[in-house]
């Protein structure tokens, strides 16, 4: 088969929960307290290759729940992982997938888990908003370029 003919792939081998936890640090006395909590969400994502055409992507994401400024009501953490086969696609396209398309794939799963997680703990859900990953991806890339010094010629 020739180069041209060879077609690419970019398919879901699996999809799972590699991590979990919740802490409600101040439980019981937290369930007695008044007042609307602050939520605050923050997400990471990571892939690595597992072998040839084969990458796990990593989506991770953090949601803290407070009171006033230092009571913490509950803290989930998540992380939704997938394994991806990517092969016959050229190089520079890699790494937009596993930043981009990967965690547009697991996102929905992590969302659900982290509802679910926060139910079962008693509170009411917290429904994730959508998350533009395309321009989380365009930031994580001009920081790198930007923390990259100069060369000289």
């Amino acid at each position: 088969m020739s180069e041209e003919q060879k077609q690419s792939v970019f398919g879901i081998e699996k999809v799972y929960v590699k991590d979990l936890s919740l802490e409600i640090p101040n439980a019981p006395q937290i369930f007695l307290e008044q007042g609307s909590p602050a939520i605050n969400v923050e997400v990471h994502t990571k892939a690595e290759q597992l072998g040839e055409g084969v990458y796990e992507a990593v989506l991770t994401v953090t949601v803290t729940s407070k009171l006033e400024a230092d009571k913490v009501v509950f803290l989930v953490e998540a992380a939704q992982a997938g394994i991806f086969r990517i092969q016959d696609v050229p190089q520079e396209d890699i790494e937009p997938l596993l930043g981009i398309a990967c965690p547009n794939i697991l996102y929905p799963y992590v969302r659900e888990v982290v509802s679910d997680m926060v139910v079962r703990a008693g509170f009411p859900p917290v429904v994730l908003q959508p998350m533009n990953f395309e321009g989380i991806y365009q930031q994580q890339k001009q920081m790198q370029s930007a923390e990259q010094p100069a060369t000289t010629h």
